[in-house]
């Protein structure tokens, strides 16, 4: 039994057979990165989406270019770009509900824990709502999909110099954000 590992270079003379290796090594980290910026079954969807494309573009694929996971988080970011409009309903929507999309938290957290994350949770869901397009792309796909800035560079065909500049400014944001909307405490003496 041979194992492929996920950025193995891709044998471009037979498609099929590398888009099954592609989709092995690939479709679950894919949807995971999917999953957390859109619900499970929609990113189930761009997932589907994504391998079709790479299927019926398989001639744009350019192994010099970059590696196979930048190809197809570039697909998969560039078909949740067309979602946009609805992410960012969404964020601003967690923001306001004081919570943002499930996590695999174990059923035993205590309580106020729950609290204070919700808080922090609601804070980012507004920050992350408030970023422009780009820059949240950006952010998270190092962020949830833990790509590289320079596997970033190679998702979006930016030059890496963009993705840090943009990955810089994100950062910045949801740290003034998140530091404006924290609650102070006040000392009664």
């Amino acid at each position: 039994m041979t194992t492929t590992k996920p950025d193995a270079a891709v044998p471009t003379d037979e498609p099929r057979l590398a888009l099954a290796a592609l989709f092995d090594g690939h479709a679950r980290e894919l949807h995971r990165y999917l999953a957390r910026r859109l619900d499970p079954a929609s990113a189930e969807d761009l997932v589907a989406q994504t391998f079709l494309e790479a299927w019926q573009h398989w001639d744009r694929y350019r192994p010099e270019a970059g590696s196979p996971r930048a190809w197809l988080y570039g697909i998969a970011t560039n078909l949740l770009r067309r979602h946009s409009r609805d992410e960012e309903r969404r964020l601003r929507a967690y923001g306001k509900a004081g919570a943002m999309a499930p996590t695999d938290e174990p059923a035993d957290t205590r309580a106020d824990a729950r609290v204070d994350a919700s808080g922090q949770s609601a804070a980012l869901a507004t920050g992350l709502s408030a970023l422009r397009a780009e820059e949240r792309d950006v952010l998270l796909l190092v962020a949830w999909a833990g790509l590289t800035p320079a596997e970033v560079a190679e998702a979006l065909s930016l030059n890496p110099p963009t993705v840090r500049t943009r990955l810089h400014r994100a950062r910045a944001a949801l740290r003034k954000h998140i530091g404006a909307t924290a609650p102070q405490e006040h000392n009664h003496g």
